[in-house]
């Protein structure tokens, strides 16, 4: 087991998750709102939940490195191996940056394409981007792909975090879960 000061603080915990469950609502979204032969009405609305959700997560990732530059998470336990360990710095880098790149290229791609943003146009934020059909398909192209990498990367975390918590038992998952801290 871990060292209980090592575990996450509870900001860290709940930015974490939160994070997590629009990830987690938002991909599938994605996936299904792009089908063919989909309803309208439920692909429009599949639409506007994702671009906005899009928005929050984007804030909430901005939020959550801005926590974590101030709040420099705890070390990595000494039990876990070097390449563990490496791996899990990589997937990480990885993942925080994905989550950066989608949002923006979904932004792009949306504004470029001079699509709405309802959230954003609601609040009276103008578009960022000039009008471009080619600026809008390297966005979505980017996004497309971008998101078979962060699925890719989700499922490997989840892997990650399920092997740690119910086969090793090594309190490294316990160092993210519950959401909210036993103490602190």
């Amino acid at each position: 087991m871990t060292d209980p000061s090592q575990d996450y603080r509870t900001p860290a915990r709940l930015l974490h998750w939160i994070v997590a469950l629009f990830v987690l609502l938002t991909i599938p979204a994605g996936f299904i709102m792009i089908q063919d032969g989909l309803a309208r009405p439920v692909q429009n609305t599949l639409f506007v939940f994702h671009k906005n959700i899009g928005v929050i997560l984007f804030l909430l990732v901005l939020l959550r490195l801005a926590y974590r530059w101030l709040r420099p998470p705890p070390p990595v336990p000494e039990t876990l191996h070097p390449l563990q360990a490496m791996a899990a710095r990589v997937s990480h880098v990885l993942l925080y940056t994905l989550l950066l790149v989608m949002p923006l290229a979904g932004y792009i791609r949306v504004r470029a394409g001079r699509f709405p943003i309802e959230g954003l146009d609601a609040l009276g934020i103008g578009t960022l981007v000039p009008r471009s059909e080619a600026l809008a398909n390297a966005a979505k192209a980017l996004h497309f792909y971008g998101a078979y990498a962060i699925a890719a990367l989700i499922a490997i975390h989840i892997g990650a975090a399920l092997l740690h918590g119910l086969i090793l038992r090594d309190g490294v998952f316990a160092r993210m879960w519950p959401p909210l801290a036993r103490r602190r």
